[in-house]
């Protein structure tokens, strides 16, 4: 696919229909967030399409019911499931220990987990919610598995791909985009401002990583990708049960369905249109253009220096 050349794919298209035909039998996936909506289709068709799935979960019990819904369907496929509290350093820290210690190999980071629109809140590790769950501790779960992709993509010679689900909301953050010096500023909280404010997160980090591998000449590309959207139990801080169902009832239109919504992240992650594609944002299958705050080189810089100061 050229820069100028859209997909055949649309913002109708399923995730099975945007992977039929592709063979991922000798690929192995992290998907975090596998065990509702999107993270689960995604988890699924990729297991479908022969890939080894390891799921990325804060509920293994969840986990297993997904996992054992899949092998009902697909008896060969290859899943596991993995504990993974993004919100806590320490939790991620233990999961990439784990996978690491597991020998096995990566090719695919699928960074989707999230969380919506919660009240104010902080951390174990004294971060808002928010930015903790959404960028930080998927900052720091892709750098700590960054050896692993590139000793695969070393020893595989095929490319290795990282897809961070990020949302059209980037563009709606707080004024100047990320507030670095008020990042746990409860006085100035809101929600979802917040949550835009982590999804910008996503796309400045995908960027600046893209960057950096470009620098270093490393095969392994970076994108962001906007699921489009979808009512899931993502916002159960934010939308009103009742509220959702009538939204869900009456303007389905306007929404996609999980099968939908998980289409552009396995497209982005498994379609040979996107080898070599990095640094770019996806929308309905296609390239779309990102937020004036999320092209700014500058902001991602500056958010990779304050999110390494975070991890530390």
């Amino acid at each position: 696919m050229s820069r100028r050349k859209g997909s055949s794919f649309s913002s109708a298209s399923t995730a099975e229909q945007v992977t039929e035909g592709i063979d991922g039998t000798a690929l192995t996936a992290i998907v975090t967030g596998a065990t509702s909506g999107i993270g689960a289709e995604t988890a699924r068709v990729l297991a479908m399409r022969g890939v080894h799935v390891i799921m990325g979960v804060r509920n293994l019990v969840t986990a297993k019911d997904v996992k054992e819904e899949i092998l009902e369907e697909y008896p060969s496929a290859k899943v596991d499931a993995m504990e993974l509290d993004l919100s806590s350093m320490a939790s991620v820290r233990k999961f990439a220990s784990d996978f690491i210690s597991s020998a096995l190999p990566l090719n695919i980071l699928i960074n989707n987990a999230g969380i919506f629109g919660t009240p104010f809140m902080l951390s174990e590790d004294n971060i808002e919610l928010q930015f903790a769950t959404n960028h930080v501790g998927h900052f720091l779960l892709t750098n700590l598995l960054l050896d692993t992709m590139k000793k695969t993509t070393h020893e595989s010679k095929r490319e290795g791909r990282i897809v961070i689900v990020t949302s059209c909301a980037h563009r709606l953050s707080y004024r100047g985009g990320i507030r670095f010096d008020k990042i746990n500023d409860e006085s100035s909280y809101r929600k979802f401002c917040a949550y835009a404010q982590s999804k910008l997160a996503n796309v400045l980090h995908a960027n600046e990583l893209a960057r950096r591998f470009k620098e270093e000449e490393v095969d392994i590309t970076v994108n962001s990708v906007h699921p489009g959207t979808i009512i899931t139990n993502i916002d159960r801080y934010y939308v009103n049960p009742g509220l959702a169902a009538v939204l869900k009832k009456f303007i389905s239109f306007a929404f996609k369905n999980a099968e939908q919504g998980a289409s552009t992240t396995c497209y982005v992650a498994l379609h040979p249109e996107v080898k070599g594609l990095s640094g770019e944002y996806f929308a309905d299958n296609k390239m779309a253009k990102v937020g004036s705050r999320g092209r700014d080189i500058e902001l991602a810089k500056k958010l990779w220096d304050f999110s390494m100061n975070l991890i530390k």
